[in-house]
């Protein structure tokens, strides 16, 4: 190398070392990481385990906001501090790939979703490899991959040849309950099944058909065929699940949905409704996440009555859980969809009932359980208390569910709020039940007491009173006791193209089960990816789609919900050919031990994903009942919406500070065009044609914006593209900034503004081992007992605040650990080379750098995480506040060992206490440990 080129090298590397380049930097690692596949995980038996994953994203076409990586930076974070603390880390990856927008897409382009989904998942992979993740990349799953919805179609297979045996509380193969059949016939059979399942014996079952016995045992499987009423959206030609309505509109979309009566695959999650809710309690979640579910769930106590119809031979059973309260009965609801709405309506009442039940048939059920208006119709008829013996009116309102209990509610106007407002409303009587609600406004304010005006439960306090109630109802053969629940069985099938093909074929309209060896069935292709003319889902649009070439296929598709229900398990054993995963590979990882993702999923995936959990459980192909120990919801990152206001009717803009002489709209712009709340004129006239002749009224010869913290969305222009921060500030910075915002749970605004203070961090931390000139600063030197003391307190408190996830305070800590080691002026390599590791799962990519610079020749992440001793915090001296008659007089610092007689003598002789004790008695000297000595003269 001739001498100049040599001499350049050295300029550029001392640049280069002077400098804190993270471009260079973060691209240098992310290259060396993924060379050397780092983050691969495999069996280790000898280190304990640890399984951390991020609720895995749907990849739509915009590609991350800096909202989305939130999550997955505090699971990077917790993964890369197991593995320095030596656990063997499992951190996977992947993308729940089915999804509406991709088919919505192909609707109305004819690309087909698997393109469109494939290109948008390419961004999604760039950009989280660009945020330094340490996903072991190799265990990737695409739930539209049929490697993966295979294993998704078999799992509904073993579904439909199961049973739920209510006697050993568990999923059982449907081979034993046929078995059951053969010797027995049902009579003795305690299952979960549907409710019109006919009793029979074993010679009645072996003189069925086997068209008649799939029938029946259609009514025991596990995932069914059934008319179901489900939330219809005729724009998208779908089912929607009722988490994907949201007040009788398609949550995407907004289209008008409508209750409708169709044939739908079915998933009997409510064969394990007690078990999802007493199994919380084992589970390491929050409180308000647990109610969501188990409010869901609604699993309520109580009995079933019957009460005839007034001049007729119709009963109606209503469940309630409060019997003691059927004296305060004053009319009778019955849910619009009932079977008997019809029956029981006269003909003066008949078109006002028709129109009423139309108008709530539109209606969800969560957006009628979450309506405050009231609304009911009377139906003419009359029903007998069977306690009282009183005749009550027969109402029809759509506050009563028909999935719930029987679709009948004893209405106890005394006792139910909702109750009480119906009979307010309508100037229906009240009858107080509870003693000392007689003189209140409102008696529903006094729900539990002695009983009053009740019959042969008066005197009895609530409690004794349902029991008392319920056998009388039971003496009389008009009351059943019954557990109830709100939560119904899961609608399994979708009118769309873009879901994994449930396995099944038709043959004399019976479904049967395509061979395990046969699977995947795959998506075949179609002209068009909307319904058939004839309403028919868009797989009835396959040229020759037969099994076998004459055997009709199920032309519906899989909910969302299928693949994430079990793609954790898959994460264990990704590369399984045979299998959907090795048992005895899901028995080493288990659980996942920290689970991350939005509330969202509350009644959704999380409770579905813990169903499907629960059934591979109890058929032996797993060995944990539940699937996520730990759940952590994280908060939402919001935007910082960017307004300027247009004077109405003009083409003219007030600055803020000057709107209140106006009159003016807010209108959101792009946040690019704004810095500081001040607008980019120029730039905004560029923005759109209509602008481009805009007029301005300034203060300070600037428009100042206003602004609104709100959703990070597209259409408020305000969101903020992590590829854009990464750019300008870069990874490391990025992801400390997160942290830092604020505590995980919480959701918190997007403020630029406040990302320059972490940027100098890092620059501040790079020149703890550089100076300006690039030269190596660090010393073998030993540290001293400040410099060790601020060393230890930080690593305590790191470690602390990652078990407990409290990032935001990590970040702080480290700051405050940097501030007091630059005051020390340390450069002691001891110290920093501990500080890089304790930072690192934060900001890995300076640290990695650091890390090298400090002559390691493996990565940071082979490191040991540094170990705390209390040692270091221990104080060995303490300066104690002298205080003469009350009153600080001197300040003496005294080792913590020093003898009592030696205080003593040394206060005495100290010069301002002289001054302050000459020519006095000296009367006490009292010294309180490590707080104070007086002096009293």
């Amino acid at each position: 190398m001739f001498p100049i080129e040599k001499g350049l090298l050295i300029l550029q590397k001392i640049k280069s070392m002077s400098e804190y380049n993270f471009r260079d930097i973060e691209n240098k690692w992310q290259t060396y990481w993924e060379d050397r596949k780092l983050f691969q995980t495999t069996l280790d038996s000898e280190k304990p385990k640890f399984y951390v994953l991020d609720m895995f994203p749907y990849p739509s076409g915009a590609g991350l906001h800096v909202g989305h990586p939130l999550g997955y930076i505090a699971t990077d974070i917790v993964g890369r501090f197991k593995k320095l603390k030596g656990f063997n880390v499992l951190h996977p990856m992947g993308f729940d790939a089915f999804g509406l927008p991709a088919e919505q897409y192909a609707i109305q382009t004819g690309q087909h979703p698997a393109i469109t989904t494939e290109e948008n998942i390419k961004r999604y992979k760039s950009q989280m490899k660009n945020i330094g993740f340490s996903y072991d990349w190799d265990r990737e799953l695409q739930t539209c991959d049929p490697d993966f919805y295979k294993w998704t179609q078999w799992i509904f297979q073993q579904l439909y040849k199961s049973w739920y045996n209510n006697k050993s509380k568990k999923a059982e193969a449907i081979e034993d309950l046929i078995n059951i059949f053969e010797k027995e016939g049902n009579t003795s059979v305690s299952a979960a099944c549907d409710e019109d399942t006919p009793l029979f014996s074993a010679n009645e079952w072996s003189s069925k058909s086997a068209h008649e016995k799939d029938a029946l045992l259609n009514k025991y499987r596990l995932t069914y065929p059934a008319e179901a009423l489900v939330n219809w959206c005729p724009e998208m030609g779908t089912v929607l699940a009722n988490d994907e309505v949201k007040e009788g509109f398609s949550e995407r979309g907004g289209y008008p949905v409508e209750r409708k009566q169709m044939k739908q695959w079915m998933m009997r999650i409510t064969a394990f409704a007690d078990r999802l809710v007493d199994n919380l309690e084992k589970l390491d979640w929050s409180s308000s996440m647990k109610d969501m579910q188990t409010n869901w769930i609604g699993r309520s106590y109580g009995c079933e009555l019957t009460f005839e119809v007034d001049n007729s031979d119709i009963k109606l059973t209503a469940f309630t859980t409060r019997p003691d309260t059927i004296y305060g009965v004053t009319y009778m609801v019955l849910a619009p969809e009932h079977e008997l709405v019809a029956t029981l309506t006269l003909p003066d009442h008949k078109n006002e009932v028709e129109e009423y039940v139309k108008w709530a048939s539109n209606r969800s059920e969560r957006e009628r359980m979450a309506e405050k208006a009231v609304t009911g119709v009377f139906t003419g008829s009359y029903v007998i208390n069977p306690f009282s013996g009183e005749r009550v009116p027969l109402w029809i309102a759509d506050y009563v569910l028909a999935g719930y209990g029987t679709g009948v509610v004893m209405a106890v106007p005394s006792s139910d709020d909702r109750d009480y407002k119906f009979a307010k409303h309508f100037n229906l009587p009240i009858i107080n039940v509870i003693e000392g609600t007689e003189n209140l406004e409102n008696p529903t304010d006094i729900k539990r007491g002695k009983m009053i005006n009740s019959g042969s439960l008066n005197g009895l306090n609530t409690e004794q009173a349902i029991e008392k109630a319920i056998q009388i109802g039971v003496d009389k053969n008009i009351a059943v006791s019954k557990v109830n629940y709100k939560i119904r069985d899961a609608v399994f099938s979708r009118q769309r193209y873009w879901g994994e093909p449930v396995p099944v074929y038709y043959k004399d309209g019976i479904p049967h089960l395509i061979p395990e060896n046969e699977l995947p069935l795959e998506l075949p292709p179609v002209d068009e990816y909307k319904p058939t003319s004839e309403g028919e889902p868009p797989l009835a649009r396959a040229q020759n789609w037969k099994y076998k070439g004459k055997y009709d296929y199920e032309t519906t598709t899989m909910p969302g919900w299928a693949g994430s229900s079990w793609y954790f398990l898959r994460y264990m054993d990704a590369q399984n050919q045979k299998k959907p995963f090795e048992k005895d590979i899901v028995s080493y990882w288990n659980q996942v031990d920290l689970y991350i993702g939005g509330t969202e999923h509350a009644t959704g995936h999380l409770l579905y994903s813990r169903f499907w959990n629960l059934f591979l459980y109890d058929r032996g192909f797993i060995n944990h009942e539940e699937p996520f120990q730990k759940l952590v919801n994280q908060g939402m990152i919001q935007g910082r919406s960017s307004l300027v206001y247009r004077e109405k009717g003009t083409n003219r803009f007030i600055s803020k500070g000057l709107i209140d002489n106006y009159e003016v709209a807010p209108m959101h712009i792009d946040i690019k065009m704004v810095k500081d709340d001040v607008l980019d004129i120029e730039q905004f006239k560029q923005w759109r044609p209509d602008l481009i002749d805009a007029e301005f009224v300034l203060e300070d010869e600037k428009y100042h914006c206003g602004f609104e913290v709100e959703k990070m969305s597209k259409r408020l222009y305000n969101v903020v593209n992590p590829d854009d921060i990464i750019d300008e500030y870069g990874a490391d910075t990025l992801r400390l900034y997160e942290m830092f915002l604020g505590p995980l749970e919480q959701s918190k605004p997007w403020d630029t503004k406040g990302i320059e203070g972490v940027h100098r961090f890092l620059k501040k931390l790079w020149a703890l081992v550089f100076d300006r000139e690039g030269n190596f600063r660090l010393t073998d030197e030993k540290p001293g007992s400040d410099e060790l003391k601020i060393l230890h307190k930080t690593i305590k408190k790191t470690e602390d605040d990652i078990e407990r996830l409290s990032f935001n305070t990590a970040v702080s800590g480290f700051m405050i650990c940097l501030n007091e080691l630059s005051a020390l002026n340390c450069q002691k390599r001891e110290i920093i080379e501990q500080l890089i590791v304790l930072i690192s799962p934060f900001a890995p990519h300076i640290c990695e750098e650091l890390w090298e610079r400090l002559e390691h020749n493996e990565s940071i992440l082979k490191a040991n995480y540094p170990q705390f001793e209390a040692k270091y915090l221990v104080e060995n001296e303490f300066e104690y506040p002298i205080m003469i008659n009350g009153k600080l007089r001197a300040k003496i610092t005294f080792g913590l060992e020093t003898p009592e007689d030696d205080i003593k003598s040394t206060v005495l002789a100290h010069e301002n206490v002289q001054k302050w004790i000459e020519g006095k008695t000296v009367k006490k000297l009292i010294i309180v440990p490590k707080k104070i000595i007086n002096v009293v003269v």
